[in-house]
């Protein structure tokens, strides 16, 4: 691999990272197994309800955030759950929910391919060593598991994810049996490159029209890092070019301004009224992250930033109490709403709630902001650092011998300055690679208030010297404004990572209070505009800057929430009267530059990730 991902507990949060983990910590992610029969009574843990996917894909995000926090709370609750996993593993390898014979009773493996994956976390963390024996036992199984019985539906979409915890074992105990079980893996799988070869994928799929395993969103959303974990078995060239043409053809034809593609539940295309699956933006991150240690291709990172810090927070709650199935880039209202046009999900799917629409998102959502605390920084291997993807954090890690403390202090991305003091505990020489966005041309890199040096945007710049005290190093990545056109030749306006959103006024309504576990603060909820949204704006894709004016504003306690938002931006627009709700929604945009007899007003325009209910492709106002 190109980098190597610290151990889990290395990366520590800070500033409004720390703050926003917290927030999870405190909210539905903490608390659910308290009150949701899926998790708190699965079937994994010795209870009577789910025994597939719900509680291992919980355990896929409590574990990094309970150690990425250091929070003795969630580390002693994670614990246990794992240990009565490990607990009711059977002698023949195999764990409790699934049939004693699986060959003759239909289980799909892919819920073992998980629970695989958290094991793995666990141990890496913990360095229990029963859990380790109870994960080799559990691959040792799923061999001749798969022999008698090949995978079919989700696994066969997802058989990559099983590759994780099958390099983590051969990476610590050896033994060619594992890159066997690889290859059989792959070889019952779905060949994606094969599935994207022609353009079948590339239309929508039709609304209210046929669920499919091809179009599935978080099966696509994962499958990006399915060629790079292929890429480590054999080191086949196509496993290497195939992710990069996988996610543009994705851009191309489904792609969302959020740095996502559409899925509601389907691949649905670029109309930003369709929706995106909460599942499908927390486990491309996880792609790009994967993508990104084992490639090291700066692009991926760019992503990743653009994934987590637009689409991810946009579909919570502030205070991650609720979420959203489905998420719009144009969102207006989030109401339980008959009329939809979602390709196959049902009315409930953008009310901010418990489990709106299906509670797969319910157990999945809890990977995103962890996961990506986890992977800010990686390894490389010339003993060195590599910062892969920003926000304020602080990493420890070995080179050679000498043990070094790495801290990020910033407010990025809301701010374009960011100052790391490196301190290893004696002089070590090692090389620091920092990840220079692609859209930040004219950055720059000074080190102890030496000569200011500039760095060629999308690339790792490299500062390697001998490292002595507490050096201090200050990056300065320029965000000049960007307007970008989209579907129906709409604008849409960017700084930096950030999309930049307009926030109607907000009337949030509780709803469903009657059924089980709604109960406040995990309640369903409404929200409705109480304030116009149907602006053309007054801009010049080819001269943002005469038309926008950015300013700063602190970063919140709640970080990506309306009053949070860090940073705004002021621009000029007049209220389009025929642009009006349509289906329940926010109609298509209207297409090609607008005409409008309304008074020019100012607008406030507040980051894409702050917002709960938004506008982010606008038409362009003609005058």
């Amino acid at each position: 691999m190109a980098l190597s991902p610290l151990p889990l507990g290395s990366i520590r949060p800070r500033g409004w990272l720390a703050r926003q983990l917290r927030i999870q910590a405190d909210g539905l992610t903490g608390h659910l197994d308290e009150f949701w029969p899926d998790v708190g009574r699965s079937r994994w843990f010795g209870g009577d309800a789910e025994g597939w996917e719900r509680a291992p894909y919980w355990l896929d995000g409590v574990v990094p955030l309970a150690w990425a926090l250091d929070d003795a709370r969630l580390k002693e609750k994670a614990t246990g759950y794992v240990h009565q996993i490990v607990d009711r593993q059977r002698p023949d390898g195999w764990f409790e929910p699934v049939p004693t014979e699986p060959g003759a009773k239909p289980y799909d493996m892919w819920a073992i391919l998980l629970v695989q994956k958290v094991l793995a976390q666990f141990h890496e963390a913990t360095g229990d060593e029963r859990v380790f024996r109870s994960l080799e036992a559990s691959l040792r199984a799923l061999g001749p598991g798969l022999e008698r019985a090949p995978l079919f539906n989700w696994g066969r979409y997802r058989w990559f994810e099983g590759l994780i915890p099958i390099f983590y074992v051969y990476a610590r105990a050896g033994g060619t049996w594992l890159l066997d079980l690889a290859r059989l893996l792959r070889e019952q799988g779905t060949d994606y490159a094969a599935l994207y070869a022609d353009d079948r994928l590339a239309h929508p799929t039709p609304r209210r029209g046929r669920w499919t395993w091809d179009k599935h969103v978080v099966n696509t959303a994962m499958a990006p890092k399915a060629a790079a974990l292929s890429w480590r078995i054999d080191g086949r060239p196509e496993d290497r070019a195939f992710p990069a043409r996988m996610l543009a053809f994705l851009d191309h034809s489904h792609g969302q301004v959020n740095g996502m593609f559409s899925g509601d539940e389907c691949l649905a295309g670029r109309n930003p009224v369709q929706g995106t699956e909460l599942c499908a933006v927390v486990e491309l991150m996880y792609s790009l992250e994967v993508l990104l240690s084992v490639f090291g291709d700066p692009a991926f990172g760019d992503r990743l930033e653009r994934v987590a810090f637009n689409a991810l927070p946009a579909t919570f709650a502030p205070d991650m109490w609720a979420h959203q199935y489905d998420q719009q880039a144009n969102q207006v209202q989030c109401t339980l709403n008959p009329d939809h046009m979602w390709t196959t999900n049902g009315p409930e799917s953008n009310l901010y709630g418990l489990e709106p629409n299906y509670g797969c998102c319910t157990s999945n959502m809890h990977q995103g902001w962890p996961k990506l605390a986890a992977h800010l920084w990686m390894g490389t291997a010339d003993e060195g650092l590599a910062a892969v993807a920003y926000a304020p954090s602080e990493a420890r890690f070995l080179s050679g011998d000498v043990p070094v403390a790495v801290v990020m202090h910033t407010d990025y991305p809301f701010r374009d300055t960011l100052n790391l003091t490196v301190s290893p505990e004696r002089p070590a020489r090692f090389p620091l690679r920092l990840r220079v966005p692609s859209w930040a041309e004219g950055a720059t890199v000074s080190v102890n208030g030496d000569a200011t040096e500039t760095m060629d945007a999308g690339t790792f710049h490299l500062l390697e010297r001998e490292w002595r005290g507490t050096s201090t190093v200050n990056l300065r990545f320029p965000m000049r404004p960007r307007v970008t056109r989209r579907y129906n030749l709409a604008l849409a306006v960017e700084r930096g990572p950030l999309v930049y959103s307009l926030s109607p006024e907000e009337r949030w309504t509780r709803i469903n209070a009657d059924k089980p576990h709604r109960e406040l603060p995990h309640g369903d909820f409404e929200v409705r505009p109480a304030s116009p949204w149907n602006f053309a704006l007054r801009l010049d894709p080819d001269d943002p800057s005469a038309g926008l004016e950015f300013e700063e504003r602190p970063v919140g306690e709640k970080p990506f929430s309306p009053e949070g938002a860090g940073m705004t931006a002021r621009v000029r627009g007049r209220r389009l009267p025929g642009w009006k709700l349509r289906h329940g929604w926010a109609d298509e945009v209207p297409v090609g530059p607008q005409i409008s007899e309304e008074p020019l007003e100012e607008l406030i325009l507040i980051p894409y990730g702050c917002t709960n209910i938004r506008i982010s492709e606008f038409p362009q106002l003609k005058e």
